[in-house]
């Protein structure tokens, strides 16, 4: 999920449209925009995403929209933006969000005798569970704050008022928000990527738990930031785009720093090096830098008509996605041996195929880097990997063929450990790889360059809490 909101002197229809279509990267499931247009109210336009992408699906309504104020929303599953009429006034929500405990909430607000309207798929929507909880006090923040502490998992929101936009970023900081501004006009968006090709400056981070007010002039403080963050580590690794930044710091700089500390540890005799589109571009680019050895393509992502691999909700799509969009380039790898760097290894299909692939090839030996340590637990704070089962995981099912169903694994994410080592190997031999590296937790926190404590790698080592 994804949002982007602009607050302009003069009318901002395209640059909602195209700040939103710069997260089109994260390909999810539905989008929307709202627009509060003079005179009228607000105007929203809700469509799906499953069989098209943003632009096309947006681009014929453009001219039907007006206002100087306005949110665009990419989502996983609900329909977003939502319209609210309430005692707080009139007006339009996104949030960036994911609720662990939405049924307990739907339990309680049902046992006060009211009531949902937005549903989708049998469910209730988590965006209107959101302003729910937000009417339930007397001013917005209050009832941010209200969200804040009810909601197990993590929401970041933006409210599009009469008076101009509402930003608040996740109690715990775990989705970005960040600020630009241009002449006449300021934007809020998910992606610092947005902002260049629409015009705006990257002008502010805000933080965890922060709450903002934003109009065409500027934006001032309505709550500060909380004393606690925990950014998800994975957005430099695999999520964010190259040009984004998080924190101050750029995600491209991040993944070459993550390739050159994988280099700095390994003593294979290679070929060349490779990077995984795209996101294992910029780890290879790092590697291959400290090691002084030639960059190769491989691969060649074909883009035309094969979008990102996670957007079909059906996972033998995903795995087609995943094969169809990625060629092999026999000339360059016959009879060579070849270090590959990607993000991660989930389940590890994908890779499994892509080895397929660089054994026909004629590849004498494919050995893989990868810019994370091994997936071991499922997050319970972002739907980046909702739909995947814990037990499906390339790590846990290595864990299972060596123990069986061992209980306690925390030992299975000690690099110094024995049993992490047996892990690694297992995981090789079952995706035929020459030999496989996991970036160390250590050296990844020391790539992004911030504390240990303001990153959360419970994806790794099981360490994080609501």
């Amino acid at each position: 999920m994804v949002f982007f909101g602009v607050v302009s002197e003069t009318d901002c229809v395209e640059d909602v449209f195209y700040g939103t279509d710069y997260h089109s990267h994260l390909g999810t499931k539905r989008a929307g925009m709202v627009f509060n247009e003079p005179g009228k109210g607000f105007r929203r336009s809700i469509h799906s995403l499953e069989n098209a992408y943003f632009r096309s699906k947006f681009e014929d309504e453009l001219g039907g929209f007006q206002g100087n104020s306005g949110l665009g929303v990419i989502s996983d599953t609900d329909p977003q933006p939502i319209l609210f009429n309430s005692h707080l006034g009139r007006f339009a929500i996104v949030t960036v969000s994911r609720i662990v405990n939405i049924f307990d909430l739907e339990k309680s607000f049902l046992a006060e005798k009211k009531h949902f309207t937005e549903n989708f798929e049998g469910n209730i929507n988590p965006t209107e569970v959101v302003a729910n909880l937000i009417c339930e006090k007397d001013s917005f923040v209050e009832g941010i704050e209200n969200v804040f502490e009810n909601i197990k998992g993590s929401c970041s929101i933006l409210i599009l008022t009469d008076e101009g936009i509402i930003a608040a970023r996740d109690r715990l900081g775990r989705t970005p928000v960040v600020i630009g501004k241009k002449d006449g006009a300021m934007a809020v968006a998910s992606e610092s990527c947005s902002f260049p090709n629409t015009g705006f400056e990257l002008d502010y981070f805000i933080g965890p738990g922060e709450i903002i007010h934003i109009t065409a002039s500027g934006f001032h403080r309505l709550k500060e930031p909380g004393p606690k963050m925990q950014v998800c580590s994975f957005l430099w690794v695999y999520y964010g785009y190259p040009p984004s930044f998080y924190e101050g710091i750029n995600v491209d700089v991040c993944r070459n720093k993550c390739g050159a500390a994988l280099a700095k540890r390994d003593t294979v005799e290679i070929d060349f090096v490779c990077g995984i589109p795209d996101s294992g571009i910029g780890h290879a680019i790092g590697y291959q830098n400290e090691k002084r050895i030639p960059y190769k393509r491989a691969y060649s992502k074909y883009t035309p008509s094969w979008p990102r691999s996670f957007m079909p909700q059906n996972q033998n799509q995903r795995d087609l996605v995943a094969k169809m969009k990625l060629i092999p380039n026999k000339a360059v790898i016959k009879g060579k041996r070849m270090v590959f760097l990607d993000d991660s290894i989930v389940r590890g299909t994908q890779l499994k195929d892509n080895t397929i692939d660089l054994r026909k090839s004629g590849a004498s030996e494919v050995h893989m880097r990868i810019a994370c340590p091994p997936l071991l637990f499922a997050c319970d704070f972002l739907n980046f990997s909702e739909s995947r089962s814990i037990l499906e995981l390339a790590g846990r099912k290595a864990i299972k063929q060596l123990n069986g169903d061992e209980k306690d694994i925390r030992e299975y994410a000690d690099p110094d450990s024995e049993k992490y080592s047996e892990m690694v190997v297992q995981i090789a031999k079952n995706l035929d790889l020459d030999s496989l590296i996991y970036q160390r937790l250590d050296d990844l926190v020391d790539a992004i360059g911030l504390p240990k404590e303001k990153v959360c790698t419970h994806c790794w080592d099981g360490s994080s809490y609501y």
